[in-house]
């Protein structure tokens, strides 16, 4: 991998962690219970992200790492996505609200 592209490369995960951030904030201060919902996450941790102060927020994006992770590792939940349609949409909720939801370790 060339130096242009790995520099690359990082700048995008931070601008993706930076998107992930303030829309996870949004959504959590407009609708908690919905945010956790849709995140996957506890109220703990919904707690942590909703009270970010900005500068907080930018510094925890510049991370080298993606902060959000992909949860659908279920066949069944990642077919259902890829179906289009209202039923489909209502089964991926419904397999969804079956998921552990992330935790502080």
């Amino acid at each position: 991998m060339s130096a242009t592209t790995h520099s690359d490369m990082l700048s995008e995960i931070k601008e993706v962690n930076l998107s992930y951030l303030l829309l996870a904030q949004r959504l959590l201060r407009e609708d908690k219970p919905t945010g956790m919902f849709r995140m996957g996450i506890s109220e703990q941790l919904a707690e942590v992200i909703a009270n970010l102060s900005l500068a907080q927020t930018v510094r925890l994006a510049a991370s080298n790492q993606v902060l959000c992770r992909f949860r659908f590792d279920d066949h069944a939940i990642l077919s259902a996505l890829a179906e289009k349609g209202k039923s489909a949409q209502a089964h991926t909720a419904i397999l969804m609200a079956g998921q552990p939801v992330a935790q502080f370790d």
